[in-house]
């Protein structure tokens, strides 16, 4: 795992060409004027050390790296929209006598993709398309794998009405949505994980969709990014709704330092999982990650390289 870890970083961060974080918006001489891009590359990390620290502490070391990019289409009555994010870290624990001490904080690759008809006004007849898993293996507290890539993966396809009234909110309904979970590890999928029968790969569900946006800039250098999916599978315990729900603020603090706080819940009744007294079952999963790292902005960015 620490080999991994350490190469996907890396693999992630220099797409980023070392920068702690750079926000580029390209210009309307760069890409076509139907084209909207944007990517924003960052790098956060934190090192701690403890010198005879009476409350106790472990010397660890830090680094996140993630990139959230996004490519929008429009023209007449057609648009297209898709949005890639990944994010991978690690905690290294610095002290000798706890092991190889390597332990993983985030890993995600997510990619979704909405193309639409304009029926009237804010109206589209859209399909949808979204891939989620993550990078490399992980493993619980007692050192049993967990997941690794496309174990699982999700895929999902939705054919629906979607309502977009401007830039910032959009709503999307679908009564024809399929989801799709991969379990390519021998030993979870022999183990039934992620809602799959034991001993096979791959789980078909069949129901309804939802997924609601909204994206704004709440005061000046602070902005918000939310996203709420939801799903009914028509089969089976059509009651048990299937929930993913996240939250995310980036701070831009100055022209060189930002920091960004994200909330995720998970609901999936297809999902078991085993508490601290050792009863297993369906649980509300949640995550929260805070981020403080060195950050440059630049903007018209095929104008600046001009200059130069």
């Amino acid at each position: 795992m620490k080999k991994n870890l350490i190469v996907a970083i890396f693999a992630i961060l220099s797409l980023s060409n070392a920068q702690a974080q750079l926000e580029s918006v390209l210009d309307e001489d760069t890409i076509p004027s139907n084209w909207r891009l944007k990517a924003i590359y960052g790098l956060n990390g934190t090192q701690s050390s403890f010198v005879n620290w009476n409350s106790g502490g472990r010397n660890n070391i830090a680094l996140l790296g993630y990139i959230a990019a996004s490519a929008k289409y429009e023209k007449d009555n057609l648009k297209w929209d898709n949005d890639l994010g990944a994010a991978l870290g690690g905690m290294q624990y610095l002290d000798n006598n706890i092991g190889n001490g390597l332990q993983k904080t985030d890993d995600r690759l997510e990619f979704a993709t909405n193309l639409g008809y304009r029926l009237k006004e804010d109206y589209y007849l859209s399909m949808l398309g979204s891939f989620r898993t993550q990078f490399i293996e992980g493993f619980d507290a007692d050192g049993f794998r967990t997941s690794t890539f496309m174990a699982p993966g999700y895929v999902n396809l939705s054919l629906g009405i979607d309502y977009t009234p401007n830039d910032n909110f959009s709503a999307f309904l679908s009564p024809l949505a399929a989801k799709m979970t991969f379990v390519n590890d021998p030993t979870l999928s022999a183990a039934g994980s992620f809602g799959v029968n034991a001993g096979e790969t791959f789980r078909g569900e069949f129901g309804a969709y939802f997924k609601m946006k909204y994206n704004r800039e709440l005061v000046k250098n602070i902005e918000m990014k939310s996203k709420l999916e939801l799903f009914s599978n028509y089969i089976e315990n059509p009651e048990n709704i299937d929930v993913n729900a996240e939250v995310l603020f980036s701070f831009k603090v100055n022209s060189w330092f930002s920091a960004s706080l994200m909330w995720n819940l998970i609901y999936d009744d297809d999902i078991r999982i085993t508490d601290a007294d050792g009863n297993t079952g369906p649980r509300t999963q949640f995550k929260s990650v805070l981020g403080l790292g060195v950050s440059y902005t630049m903007k018209n960015f095929t104008e600046e390289k001009k200059k130069k």
